[in-house]
């Protein structure tokens, strides 16, 4: 599927917006793309609970795990579920609260400058061809979109943030999803 951007929002993908965004700093060239991965309890698929937690609706005592995250506020730009869909949550004009503490190339603060993607997943369980499929369609999109994002400016949470972070883990297959990247950018 070929995605569209206009005005910060995938016209594809199902808006869910989140309160937890703000503006970008004055000047912010976006160019970089974050790829995190949730499940919400950790290690079930499917369900609302990432998108109750993005929107501040999480019923805190629906699971014992939700104590540990009791009062996060977070977003991410999107989610894509296992099966592919598409959730926008934040616009890409704007900051969304994906990455915490964090520092790429010498720049802290990855939020300022960046988009961030979470796969419906866990760092050991293979993700979907549907993600994957997914995931390269909207890094087309937005590579398009903003001119600072390239192929060389992709990371995992995990590359910006190690030691605090391990996603998306050793089941994300980064040398698929760039020959995806290279194949779809070949007959584009």
């Amino acid at each position: 599927m070929r995605y569209t951007l206009d005005k910060g929002w995938v016209q594809q993908a199902r808006a869910v917006p989140s309160p937890n965004c703000g503006p970008r700093p004055p000047g912010t060239v976006v160019d970089l793309l974050v790829i995190h991965n949730i499940s919400l309890p950790p290690g079930c698929f499917g369900g609302d609970a990432i998108e109750q937690l993005f929107t501040n609706c999480l019923d805190w005592t629906a699971h014992p795990f939700y104590a540990e995250i009791c009062g996060l506020e977070v977003s991410a730009h999107f989610l894509i579920r296992r099966c592919g869909e598409l959730v926008q949550f934040v616009a890409t004009d704007l900051r969304a609260w994906h990455a915490g503490l964090s520092c790429w190339r010498d720049r802290e603060n990855c939020n300022d400058f960046s988009i961030g993607v979470e796969l419906e997943g866990a760092d050991e369980v293979p993700y979907t061809d549907a993600q994957y499929a997914t995931l390269t369609s909207l890094t087309d999109a937005l590579i398009a979109y903003y001119p600072g994002l390239c192929h060389d400016h992709l990371a995992g949470h995990a590359d910006i943030a190690p030691g605090r972070k391990t996603d998306p883990g050793p089941a994300f297959n980064w040398s698929r999803y760039r020959a995806s990247l290279a194949s779809a950018g070949d007959t584009a």
